[in-house]
């Protein structure tokens, strides 16, 4: 073989070596990262961004459930009972919370600080109001978000503290943001039955039924009306809240101290 076929043959290697090397990072890459935007104008989401970027309509729409009678459950809040009120009533300040149930960055702030969150309204420092969306199914596929939704619903008619008991279930079991298990009915009411006296069988059927699967795409109208552009948000009286940090949810100290600023 002469020496000019060899030194081809070399440098073809190499740049095979070269493309697969650049694939692997681009993988690597794409792995590190969640798409978030619509189907016609999809966002990357860096794994050590601030939060979950909003993308287009959540495509509640599409399920047979969410096209059936709005049924509001009981002890819903708010404007057409699309937020869910956490604490006491009279409570001097208001915390606002924007989630979305398959939001990983929701889970990371709920798991790391959440207690400190609650028992601080449990206290009266304010009371929380929750702001829920589904715009992750359309973003990510599935219908996991509006399914957990629906059920959360569910939780809330039963009462405001098993809403919360449930909302706390579902983030401290929340897959992976790639997977739909939330989609999943039967794994939705195996969850709820870490919540003690939940799984009623009116709290079944709703599930089962989706009976609040309508309020929760209504739930999910009012959260694209605000300005909320990434979950997780916070405010506290209309001040937001630097929840994340490079990534990373505050601690519970650092919660607490930023509570304070605001309140004196």
């Amino acid at each position: 073989m002469s020496n000019s076929r060899k030194t081809d043959q070399k440098n073809s290697a190499t740049d095979r070596m070269r493309v697969a090397r650049a694939q692997a990072e681009r993988s690597d890459r794409i792995r590190r990262r969640v798409v978030v935007g619509a189907a016609s104008a999809a966002v990357l989401a860096l794994a050590a961004g601030v939060a979950f970027a909003v993308g287009g309509s959540s495509g509640s729409g599409s399920d047979a459930a969410a096209n059936g009678p709005l049924v509001v459950p009981a002890n819903a809040t708010g404007d057409g009972g699309t937020v869910v009120t956490y604490g006491k009533a009279d409570a001097a300040h208001t915390l606002q919370v924007y989630e979305d149930f398959r939001c990983p960055f929701c889970e990371q702030l709920e798991t790391t600080t959440g207690k400190t969150v609650q028992q601080l309204a449990d206290a009266g420092s304010y009371k929380v109001e929750y702001h829920l969306a589904t715009f992750l199914d359309n973003n990510l596929g599935g219908k996991g978000s509006r399914t957990a939704l629906a059920a959360a619903g569910a939780a809330l008619n039963e009462g405001v503290d098993k809403f919360k008991q449930f909302h706390d279930v579902l983030y401290a079991n929340q897959p992976d943001e790639r997977s739909d298990a939330f989609g999943d009915v039967n794994h939705i009411l195996d969850l709820a039955g870490q919540v003690p006296g939940l799984k009623t069988d009116s709290f079944v059927k709703a599930v089962r039924e989706g009976t609040y699967a309508p309020w929760a795409a209504k739930v999910n109208e009012e959260f694209n009306k605000s300005d909320v552009t990434g979950t997780p948000t916070v405010k506290l009286d209309g001040k937001k809240l630097d929840v994340l940090t490079n990534g990373k949810a505050v601690s519970p100290e650092q919660f607490t101290a930023m509570v304070k600023q605001v309140t004196g």
